[in-house]
């Protein structure tokens, strides 16, 4: 993004917010519906942002680190923190700061530095203490057929050879058991076995690996022979080297079979995912505290054996529904979710990561384990197949040190301070509570609450947040400092980047506070409606998963039907006189296309498809996640450069070629004459050269997106009155149905449906919105 700097509506900080001025009290704040709300991208990379390679001064009150907004007395050496008003005195190294020598964190334009910090310096070893490599434990399902387990095995043996040399290995596969493969015993394949059928702890894991308490001696202070961190712990059986192990381990993938246990007629195979992980985990249990780690899972089906399991293993029992949930009549569900809880709970206690890949045209029981994956902030992918491009090229793309490479970090913490009368309530996202109180945690819970600081075992540069807040009740006239016009929010992120080094990034943001009750026009200025109706998508997804007969439709409905009464232009009971200000014109239409989409809809997704929509709508960017809910389209034609278009179904027509982008998916849509032309082969001609070039365009322009993002979304490309061209359709407003098919445009289509159109929409938001 660095190339289009204005075109980026994070900036250097990373940081959205629903109200970008903030009403005074909690009375004012409440009449506003949309709850103020900041999303942040703890460590986007920008070039503007400077890297300092010393600790941060911090306050001695609230912690707060130095930053651009402090009031700096420069004779006295003193700086006054705008958190808690607290004066601190600089430190002897700071004595030659003056007006014209400032250090860089007190620069204006750093809101957001980054500090290199070193690491606990061993005295026997004066050159830094070795930085712990990090760890990838592979866990592989061996229940598939012979052509998929093909497809996976070969996409290990690529990501094992992408690895950095001195990242550590470790292999599990698992089917009706689980087995740890002995990588460090090279003379032949040595495997410890697990039965997939019963709960086993952490510390049953490590005594029958050998690496319990009684199988290793204890080491004090440094161990002499530290080669690589690992010497003692007799975990470097299990965990080598991927230079020292990439032989061996593509001769054990090459040797290993699919499971061999006999699969009764009419029966699932019996498939132990609970134990494997759980074996996985206690594996990585045995490594020194604050080594990164991830366990990988590559999943083909749903776990019919042992702890976690989904689904009976009689295949006449169907995998739980949606509707299933609904009535409480998935008899497996609550148990398996306890039991990925309690393993999430064990993976953030050691600070490790749990990726799952799963590939399978039936579910596998993402909506059980999502849990364990959020929690830890792991990556989430889910495809057809091991052979399909959405799995290969975004497995690829983990490993990858390129441009596009996600740069995963580990053993991040974020810490948030703020102003005093602002509460946290929570924050949406792939993060967990640390339960760190404080006088800036706010009563009510949203998400992972009742703290100021959170644990993410794992984070990349797309990895975002969105922390919501409350204000606190009291009536501000006695309050001292309420003259300061000025709120500031500081968020402070420490993590090991991919090569090891421990890094903070502190962005410290300030925002005016306004009282709304005099002037609602600054605070009408301030709203940034893409992050508004992001923030009410999660929200919403959020309190579908969470309470009990929620009626997300009605809910947003009438939330609309507030912020249009409250901001809106209309004499009462007058729909036709109905104005909204242009900050708030676009926010009507995402409402009506997340009432549309699949966050809200699910009769037509499986839970597991749910649950993985859901995870990336908290996880990724306000841009990305906004096309989620509302996709982008695009139109292409002869006599026009390619232009944005309505996403309305009367944007089809018979010759153009539309490009839409949903996010998970990416379709090219080609018009029924442009089909007929190709063909005819038109484009191979040489007097057809525009033609070729117009179907050349949006595949290109597909591609791009594709090369950016992650999960790698599935290209589609179909023409009019196609099978496939269901997946525009269905995105489509449905301005043309078969009701008024009568008046529509030569060439362009119809949509079979009963769904309320925008126009319509519109009209009964607008006849409620005025109603006295």
């Amino acid at each position: 993004m660095s190339e289009m700097p204005n075109t980026d509506p994070e900036g250097v900080d990373a940081v959205r917010m629903t109200w970008n001025v903030w009403p005074r009290t909690k009375v004012e704040a409440s009449k506003c519906v949309i709850p103020l709300a900041a999303s942040i991208a703890p460590i986007r990379s920008h070039p503007d942002i400077p890297t300092l390679p010393y600790a941060p001064l911090r306050c001695k009150t609230c912690s707060a680190a130095l930053n651009a907004f402090v009031r700096v007395d420069f004779t006295a050496k003193i700086w006054i923190c705008p958190f808690c008003y607290q004066r601190n005195h600089f430190p002897p190294h700071y004595a030659m700061i003056s007006e014209t020598n400032l250090p860089c964190e007190l620069y204006p334009q750093y809101t957001t530095v980054q500090y290199a910090l070193q690491s606990n310096p061993d005295p026997n070893n004066p050159s830094g203490a070795p930085q712990l490599p990090p760890v990838f434990v592979f866990l592989l399902d061996t229940c598939m057929i012979e052509e998929e387990f093909e497809f996976v095995k070969s996409a290990m043996k690529q990501a094992i050879g992408l690895l950095p040399e001195h990242a550590l290995v470790g292999f599990v596969s698992f089917g009706t058991q689980a087995q740890v493969h002995e990588l460090g015993f090279s003379d032949m394949s040595k495997v410890y076995v697990f039965r997939g059928s019963k709960e086993i702890s952490k510390e049953q894991v490590l005594e029958q690996l050998g690496l319990g308490a009684a199988g290793r001696r204890p080491t004090v202070g440094y161990p002499k022979g530290l080669q690589d961190g690992y010497t003692n712990t007799g975990v470097n059986r299990f965990l080598l080297p991927a230079s020292d192990c990439e032989y061996s381990l593509n001769s054990l993938l090459d040797e290993l079979q699919t499971d061999q246990w006999p699969v009764q007629a009419g029966h699932r195979a019996s498939r132990c995912t609970g134990v494997a992980l759980s074996v996985a985990t206690g594996l990585l249990g045995a490594c020194l505290p604050g080594t990164g780690a991830r366990i990988i899972a590559l999943v083909g089906g749903p776990c019919t054996e042992g702890p976690g399991t989904i689904v009976s293993k009689d295949l006449s029992e169907p995998v739980r529904s949606h509707k299933d949930l609904d009535k409480d009549a998935a008899p497996y569900f609550k148990k398996a979710v306890k039991f990925y809880d309690s393993l999430a709970k064990q993976l953030v206690s050691q600070g490790h990561v749990l990726d799952l890949f799963a590939s399978a045209l039936d579910q596998v029981g993402v909506a059980e384990m999502k849990v364990g994956v959020e929690r830890t902030g792991g990556l989430v992918v889910l495809a057809e197949s091991f052979g399909h491009s959405v799995f290969k090229d975004s497995f690829k793309r983990v490993f990858e040190d390129v441009e596009q490479s996600l740069g995963l970090c580990f053993n991040g913490m974020l810490e948030i301070n703020c102003s005093k009368d602002i509460k946290i309530q929570g924050v949406i996202g792939p993060c967990t509570s640390l339960e760190k109180k404080g006088p800036n945690v706010a009563d009510t819970v949203i998400g992972e609450g009742n703290t100021t600081a959170w644990k993410m075992c794992g984070l990349d540069k797309s990895t975002c947040l969105t922390v919501l807040f409350d204000l606190s009740s009291t009536e501000r006239s006695n309050v001292p400092g309420a003259a300061n016009p000025q709120l500031y929010l500081q968020f402070l992120t420490s993590y090991q980047d991919p090569g090891g080094k421990t890094m903070l990034r502190v962005t410290t943001v300030t925002r005016q506070w306004v009282d709304s009750a005099v002037s609602a026009e600054e605070l009408v200025q301030g709203f940034d409606q893409e992050t508004a109706a992001v923030v009410m998508a999660r929200i919403t997804s959020l309190k579908m998963e969470t309470e009990e007969g929620f009626d997300a439709t009605r809910w947003l409905d009438r939330n609309l039907i507030r912020l249009c009464s409250k901001f809106g232009d209309y004499r009462k009971d007058d729909p036709s006189s109905f104005t909204l200000n242009p900050c708030f014109s676009l926010f009507p239409q995402f409402m009506f296309n997340l009432r549309r989409s699949q966050f809200v809809q699910v009769f037509n997704n499986s839970p597991d498809e749910t649950a993985y929509f859901r995870m990336l709508l908290n996880k990724d960017n306000i841009t990305n996640a906004a096309v989620m809910i509302q996709p982008s389209l695009i139109s292409y034609s002869f006599n026009s450069l390619p232009q944005p278009a309505l996403l309305d179904v009367a944007s089809i027509s018979a010759d153009r070629i539309l490009l839409l982008d949903s996010y998970f998916s990416i379709v090219v849509f080609h018009g029924m004459t442009i089909a007929q032309w190709r063909n005819l082969g038109y484009q191979n001609q040489p007097e057809h050269q525009a033609f070729a070039q117009l179907l050349q365009a949006p595949l290109a322009d597909a591609q791009i997106i594709i090369r950016e993002r992650f999960p790698v979304p599935r290209l589609v490309v179909c023409d009019q009155h196609g099978s496939q061209a269901r997946f525009l359709l269905a995105k489509l407003n449905p301005s043309a149905t078969y009701n008024n098919a009568t008046d529509i445009a030569a060439g362009s289509d119809v949509i079979f449906t009963d769904d309320v159109n925008l126009q319509v929409f519109f009209e009964h938001l607008q006849r409620l919105a005025v109603q006295s």
